[in-house]
């Protein structure tokens, strides 16, 4: 992974695919690491330049605080430069997708947004479901993973077991977790009829963090949004990665062709 540091931290991504290509950079949701986009970047990897980063406070990406939305966008910013990529189309989830609408407001590079399991106000996330997906000590996780996924996509496959061990070695922990959780809860979108681009919400029919009708409300409020309903919980974009990929590659050929 190419490593840079930015403000003293230390920032770590994974860049794939075509250079001559249409750019991608996949942002995670609070406390995840690059293990969540296992499914969906290798998809994209082919006919994209891919970037999936380390936010900081995972995986190997460390430093001090704060842990704010302002500065996951700028640190986005110095990945993105570092990477050599003009303008972005970002795929974020959550906390990721926050950063996302941030970056958009503030830096000139992003030409599309997608945004998974997303609010524009931190005021519509429930703390108690965020906790319980994020406990305190990672011999928790296992349990945690009854928020993500379906009690029919644990039963039916084997990668609970996996998912737990990826947390565990990946994941955000103590500081760095409780500064996502804040700078997560504490989001306001500002106005949303400043942000033209196009945008697509994805949202978990079932999600318990962020009810589905927040997805909704914030497609409404964008200029060019619009909204997808997808079956299944928070993590909705691992249990149905195909459906998901699909719906995401189909909007960013429709904004690459429409710009041609």
């Amino acid at each position: 992974m190419p490593t840079i540091t930015v403000k003293g931290a230390t920032l770590r991504y994974e860049r794939s695919g075509p250079a001559d290509r249409p750019a991608v950079a996949f942002l995670p949701d609070v406390g995840f690491g690059p293990w969540v986009w296992g499914w969906q970047a290798p998809e994209f990897a082919g006919s994209y330049r891919t970037v999936v980063q380390a936010a900081r406070g995972t995986d190997g990406s460390k430093g001090p605080g704060p842990y704010t939305i302002d500065r996951f966008a700028a640190e986005l910013e110095a990945i993105l430069t570092d990477a050599g990529i003009r303008r972005v189309h970002l795929v974020g989830a959550g906390l990721g997708g926050m950063v996302a609408l941030r970056y958009a407001r503030e830096y000139g590079r992003a030409r599309s947004l997608s945004l998974l399991g997303v609010a524009a106000s931190g005021d519509r996330i429930d703390r108690a479901a965020l906790s319980a997906l994020h406990p305190a000590d990672p011999a928790g996780f296992e349990g945690s993973l009854s928020v993500a996924f379906t009690d029919r996509f644990l039963t039916e496959t084997d990668l609970g077991e996996r998912i737990t061990a990826w947390r565990r070695k990946e994941d955000a922990t103590g500081e760095a977790l409780s500064g996502h959780r804040e700078a997560a809860l504490g989001f306001e979108a500002g106005a949303l009829y400043e942000l033209s681009l196009p945008v697509l919400v994805c949202h978990g029919v079932d999600d318990p963090i962020v009810p589905p009708a927040a997805g909704e409300e914030l497609a409404a409020e964008l200029p060019n949004g619009r909204f997808e309903a997808v079956e299944g919980k928070r993590c909705c974009y691992i249990e149905h990665a195909a459906a998901v990929a699909d719906a995401i590659d189909g909007f960013i050929d429709e904004v690459v062709t429409s710009k041609a």
